[in-house]
């Protein structure tokens, strides 16, 4: 959520930055109510410093043995005008949060301005696609052939937009996952959270899904809870309402959840295959840390992501998004796209945002620094490290044989308990 001083005191400034979000900021809305809450919030404030004054003064009356019944009797007149402006002021604040709820993060300075993706920029491209001699197959061919990936009886289970996989390819998950939280835990130095994979709409808040983006989520019926489409949500909300030490800062978690997407509004994209599911395994990075490392850490967390798609020989490119194609919550966003050889392109795998002190406004999450008595909110950053189907899909097509059976990339065979091929004799349902 943004400062609503900033924006008074701003507001040519954030007008126009949230434009290049497309975002229409209603002026005179704000400044309509923002002077209707500092005008009953200036009166509720004269009213209880008089009734403070005057309370003195009766205290005094009273010690002195004089009669105090006529300023008692206007303090009550005091006391409900102070109660009929606090509920005004309760009513004011509701409908200025709800103003700010909805209004996304400023993209900082250095992000490419632009109304879609076509505005990215690709900050660098590292590997070189492969050349096949033979024609390349996708990844849901290959692993139907090779009877480790099955969506259609998955769809008779839950519907379209599932998968189930076998043997081979199910080892390839878990052994991913494996491979992931070891690199993060053991050589990047994150602190491994298993968080629930629910979480309630306070949470969803916090980390600006909600109120805007409801419809993109599972909800469970009769039930204040969510199905969590990211680890991001429980994680950023496990310091919500909290005052952290500057001395524990940065603090880095690494998860490892299921993620469910309820996919809205992307009818007729990525229908075939794992690319675009309606459940799926992440590996994802969060971090809190105090402002002025914030930009130093989205390079290391976005580094960190990238270190997995370079230990697995995976082509791939870095792009910074252009404010057009950035999410609600985020200020500045890389994406890493990993090169997908059945549709000659690239395409996400991670993205590692940094959202400012935007998200840590709407959990209520700061530190207290070392020096100074006022406490200040965090930033928060999370990437991908990684998407684990997408990573699945790019390595079953980089790594496909003219025989139709993959090579496993050699940073990834001590998961796979030595398996250097996956072929239709590996794990095969018979």
């Amino acid at each position: 959520m943004l400062d609503r001083t900033f924006i008074r005191e701003n507001l040519s400034f954030v007008q126009e930055r949230l434009k290049t979000k497309s975002f229409e900021l209603d002026r005179e809305e704000f400044l309509r109510l923002d002077q209707e809450e500092r005008s009953v919030r200036g009166k509720w404030e004269e009213l209880r410093a008089l009734r403070n004054r005057t309370s003195d003064e009766i205290a005094e009356l009273k010690k002195k043995g004089e009669d105090a019944s006529q300023k008692i009797e206007q303090m009550k007149q005091v006391s409900a005008r102070i109660k009929e402006l606090d509920d005004q002021l309760k009513k004011l604040e509701g409908h200025i949060n709800e103003f700010l709820a909805v209004i996304p993060n400023l993209p900082h300075e250095s992000v490419p301005v632009g109304l879609d993706e076509s505005f990215n920029t690709v900050t660098r491209e590292v590997g070189a696609p492969p050349h096949f001699d033979f024609p390349v197959r996708d990844h849901v061919d290959l692993g139907v052939n090779l009877g480790i990936l099955d969506l259609e009886r998955a769809s008779k289970v839950a519907g379209a937009r599932f998968t189930n996989y076998y043997g081979a390819g199910a080892l390839l998950e878990r052994a991913l996952i494996s491979f992931m939280l070891d690199i993060h835990i053991r050589e990047h130095g994150y602190l491994e959270i298993l968080p629930p994979f629910m979480a309630n709409r306070a949470s969803f808040f916090g980390t600006g899904n909600l109120p805007k983006f409801e419809a993109d989520l599972f909800h469970v019926d009769g039930t204040d809870y969510f199905l969590v489409p990211t680890a991001e949500v429980p994680v950023t909300n496990v310091f919500a309402g909290e005052i952290l030490s500057e001395e524990d800062l940065p603090i880095n978690f690494v998860a490892n959840t299921p993620c469910f997407r309820s996919e809205a509004g992307s009818h007729g994209k990525d229908t075939r295959g794992l690319i675009r599911q309606h459940q799926f395994n992440k590996v994802e990075l969060v971090t809190f840390c105090k402002p002025e490392d914030s930009y130093k850490q989205l390079g290391e967390l976005t580094s960190h992501a990238e270190e997995i798609l370079r230990r697995l020989e995976i082509p791939y490119r870095v792009v910074t998004l252009s404010t057009g194609d950035m999410s609600f919550s985020s200020a500045k966003t890389y994406d890493l796209e990993a090169w997908i050889p059945s549709q000659n392109t690239y395409r996400e795998l991670s993205s590692c945002s940094n959202f400012e002190d935007f998200q840590a406004r709407r959990a209520n999450i700061r530190y207290k620094p070392s020096a100074g008595k006022r406490t200040r909110f965090v930033h928060t950053l999370n990437g991908s490290g990684l998407a684990v189907g997408r990573t699945w899909v790019a390595i079953v097509e980089n790594f496909q044989q003219a025989d139709g059976s993959v090579i496993i990339p050699e940073a990834l065979r001590p998961y796979t308990y030595g398996m250097e091929q996956v072929t239709r004799e590996s794990f095969v349902l018979r």
